[in-house]
């Protein structure tokens, strides 16, 4: 076992450090040594959940060709210039928001920009906002009904009689709440600007340039709102028959049992249509959806899980007779240790969704319970860790100042106190919670 659980690790650092879709081929790869030189079984391939993945993105990226995201950019944009010397804790949860109703966190991409110019032109030291701006859009994603991760989760839970609202309503307040106490440390994170030498440096060489970002605009604004409607409807939507099972509308079958429409299809068929909504009555062109960078990084994340999930569901059912003999009675006495495994999984994957995929199916073997499992469901974003994610990286780039930054020890940066508070505070909150109600 312990062969080939390095063979699983070899192909997710590989596959990290060759981005894109890297990732997911070379868990294809792992699962081929896995297969044919180890002799494990392949497990079923996680089709549902990838479905529901790209039934989102098809939307999503429906919406933002229309111009709905640059709509959201916007508001985003009057709401913190109206008052900037809130801007670090509002721009939290404005990525908080964009990622909730989106189900990705790649939005965040529009407006980080935004946070870092009315930072600066405050004279407050950016990395504050970007920082929690960037940990949010990551927590939002295990609160999301429609994020990939939520909709693996509910899935893998579906046959323990656990809904929609049941994730929700432990997930939303929980990493809500740890985002605000993100925002709050961050309130003081370094020096002042005026006083950040990085910062008087490129002054004093002339780096540091006076131009002015202003968030694009909206070519049609009617079609933009048009567009952000109906997602959001479809989203309400999903939430509805999420929460309500009895909406949900019931199937004879041959034999006369009678079987309920499963949440997989309606997620699925919800999304398609909202898609196919905004292009009619928006008519946008439906190439431009595939060309914009939701497409891009949705599809990036259908191929991660793909491969990395499928390899190491095949690892974990090939080995659970092994791996139950050996961590089962830490993980009864002490359960919550099973979201540090959930946390170092994630940094080693970059996905929420994938670490769900891979992990959930030991926790289930291993007894913990369903809430249990939703508690430590935020535990998933710690791939804020390694300052490498392609929205850490963004921030850092748009932080004309440089206060926003990787460390001399590469994990001493900007975004590891947040990201620790937030993670650790939702968590916690989660595992209160169950106790409580």
């Amino acid at each position: 076992m312990l062969l080939q659980l390095l063979f699983v690790l070899i192909a997710i650092i590989i596959g990290a450090r060759l981005g894109g879709i890297g990732l997911g081929v070379l868990g294809g790869l792992g699962l081929a040594i896995l297969t044919f030189v180890f002799g494990l079984e392949p497990t079923s391939p996680p089709i549902d959940v990838m479905l529901m993945i790209v039934a989102v993105i098809a939307a999503a990226s429906c919406m933002q060709a229309a111009g709905g995201l640059d709509l959201m950019v916007k508001w985003a944009e009057k709401l913190l210039r109206k008052n900037p010397s809130k801007i670090t804790l509002l721009s939290p949860l404005v990525t908080y928001i964009f990622t909730f109703i989106a189900g990705t966190g790649h939005v965040a991409y529009s407006v980080l920009p935004v946070i870092a110019e009315v930072a600066t032109e405050t004279k407050i030291r950016p990395e504050r906002p970007l920082g929690i701006a960037v940990i949010a859009s990551q927590q939002a994603i295990t609160a999301s009904p429609i994020s990939a991760a939520t909709v693996a989760l509910l899935s893998m839970l579906s046959g323990h009689n656990i809904s929609l609202m049941d994730i929700l309503m432990i997930s939303v307040p929980c990493t809500l709440i740890g985002v605000l106490a993100g925002a709050f440390c961050s309130l003081h994170v370094g020096k002042e600007l005026a006083e950040d030498p990085e910062y008087l440096r490129r002054v004093a060489n002339e780096e540091f340039t006076s131009d002015k970002y202003r968030a694009k605009g909206v070519e049609n604004h009617h079609a933009a709102l048009l567009s952000v409607i109906i997602f959001i409807a479809a989203t309400i939507g999903i939430i509805l028959f999420g929460s309500m099972t009895e909406l949900r509308p019931w199937f004879s079958l041959p034999d006369g049992s009678l079987r309920q429409m499963q949440m997989a299809h309606i997620i699925e068929i919800l999304m398609l249509s909202a898609a196919a909504l905004i292009l009619l009555v928006t008519r946008t062109d439906g190439i431009k959806a595939v060309q914009g960078s939701v497409f891009s990084a949705g599809m990036q994340a259908v191929v991660a899980i793909f491969g990395i999930a499928w390899m190491g569901d095949t690892f974990i059912g090939g080995n659970m007779a092994e791996l139950k003999g050996s961590i089962e009675h830490i993980v009864t006495e002490m359960p919550w240790l099973f979201g540090l495994a959930l946390f170092v999984m994630s940094i080693l994957l970059f996905s929420q969704a994938a670490t769900i995929r891979a992990m959930l199916p030991l926790g289930i073997a291993l007894g913990i319970s369903p809430y249990m499992l939703i508690a430590l469901f935020p535990a998933v974003n710690g791939y804020f860790f390694i300052p490498n994610y392609p929205t850490v990286v963004a921030a850092i780039n748009f932080d004309r100042t440089g206060t926003t930054h990787i460390g001399k020890y590469v994990l001493n940066h900007s975004f590891m106190m947040p990201g620790l508070v937030a993670t650790g505070v939702s968590v916690a909150l989660g595992l209160l919670m169950i106790q409580l109600f």
